[in-house]
């Protein structure tokens, strides 16, 4: 199917371009989307009618998208989830959850505008592309904790794997020290008698 394109579209052409799709694909995603028309000649001439206006239009969008993005490059949010001792999370964290995560925090992203290959089932920092036009993107990190303290924690650099091994040291430190404790407390125990019987060997 042969459609005309109203705007850049990613892997397949700039506007203006008279490409070939499959039906499903113009029918579902392009002409629903106002991205594409199909090309019939009347749809063809009226593109170039408005191709000025449309291409202005298009160049008033992409500098309000790259001022956003220059904005919204590099931010980090946090998405609290519950999850294993592993770092696997009971669920997963989605295109809404973040831009939620990015609304909240002040920035104005829908969730059709990020881009995640897969959906997030891991704590830890995940990059995340948030696409704000056809030619503009920004890439924002997603800082996944089951608190804000381990949050704050992920965002020095340590991962959950890290602060596991951290705790479970300590735990274990905690462990032989108590034992050292009781050690030295039962070595006491043991030099009382003796100490004892020796004062009694010099009074005799």
């Amino acid at each position: 199917m042969q459609v005309i394109l109203l705007e850049r579209v990613a892997k397949l052409g700039q506007m203006g371009d008279v490409v070939d799709v499959k039906p499903g694909f113009a029918r579902n995603f392009l002409l629903p989307q106002g991205k594409a028309k199909t090309a019939s000649e009347a749809n063809i001439a009226s593109f170039e009618a408005q191709k000025a206006q449309l291409e202005a239009r298009n160049l008033e969008t992409k500098k309000e998208a790259e001022a956003l993005a220059a904005k919204l490059d590099g931010q980090q949010f946090i998405v609290i989830r519950s999850a294993s001792d592993a770092g696997a999370l009971y669920g997963s964290v989605t295109p809404r959850d973040a831009a939620e995560a990015a609304t909240e925090a002040g920035f104005s992203v829908d969730k059709k505008q990020v881009a995640l290959i897969a959906p997030i089932k891991d704590l830890g920092l995940h990059s995340v592309s948030v696409k704000l036009h056809p030619e503009v993107e920004a890439t924002i990190k997603l800082n996944v904790a089951r608190s804000a303290e381990e949050a704050e924690l992920q965002a020095s650099g340590k991962s959950i794997q890290e602060l596991a091994a951290e705790e479970e040291a300590a735990a274990e430190f905690e462990i032989s020290e108590l034992f050292d404790d009781i050690g030295s407390a039962a070595s006491d125990d043991d030099e009382g008698p003796a100490i004892e019987a020796a004062g009694d060997e010099e009074t005799n």
